[in-house]
């Protein structure tokens, strides 16, 4: 979806070595999140990777200002979900985040009207480009964003590792 809607060459799937402000606790070990990555993804363009384990930080802000630095010339777009934005103004940077690269944001089941309503989105709503326009999005200068709205699936990323999970059981 990512790649045709948003005229990408590819999208890095960054597996996070563990949310800073969650708990770990249950969480799989990375190599295992990378390895389930790879299984549901399985498409040619997409890259699974858990680089930012070996950065000195584990926050977005910074993870995304080290590849705009050494990867200059390539144009970045940030992908995350609707039920993200709702919290994102709660992030460490999070402004930093809408000024480093433009944001793609996926609709997700029950999300729409709250994502659209939060403080990040209002923040930022001069900079919303129309999701008809989003093939751009990649050339234009941060801070842009547009929210995409697409067929929708009810699995979250927890219930996807669960099910694999019961799979194996």
């Amino acid at each position: 979806m990512a790649l045709k809607h948003l005229n990408l060459d590819r999208v890095w799937w960054l597996v996070s070595p563990g949310n800073p402000i969650k708990s770990h606790d249950h969480l799989a070990d990375l190599s295992a999140r990378l390895e389930q990555a790879e299984q549901i993804s399985q498409h040619k363009h997409i890259e699974i990777t858990g680089f930012e384990a070996s950065l000195p930080t584990n926050y977005t802000a910074q993870t995304l200002k080290f590849l705009k630095r050494r990867y200059k010339g390539v144009h970045f777009v940030w992908l995350m979900g609707a039920d993200n934005l709702v919290t994102f103004h709660t992030w460490q940077h999070w402004q930093d985040i809408f000024k480093t690269m433009p944001i793609a944001v996926f609709d997700r089941p029950g999300y729409h009207l709250k994502a659209m309503a939060s403080p990040a989105a209002h923040k930022f709503k001069q900079f919303q480009i129309n999701q008809f326009a989003a093939k751009r999005l990649a050339t234009k200068p941060a801070p842009a964003w547009s929210y995409l709205t697409h067929k929708l699936s009810p699995l979250s990323s927890t219930q996807l590792r669960q099910a694999e999970k019961n799979l194996k059981s």
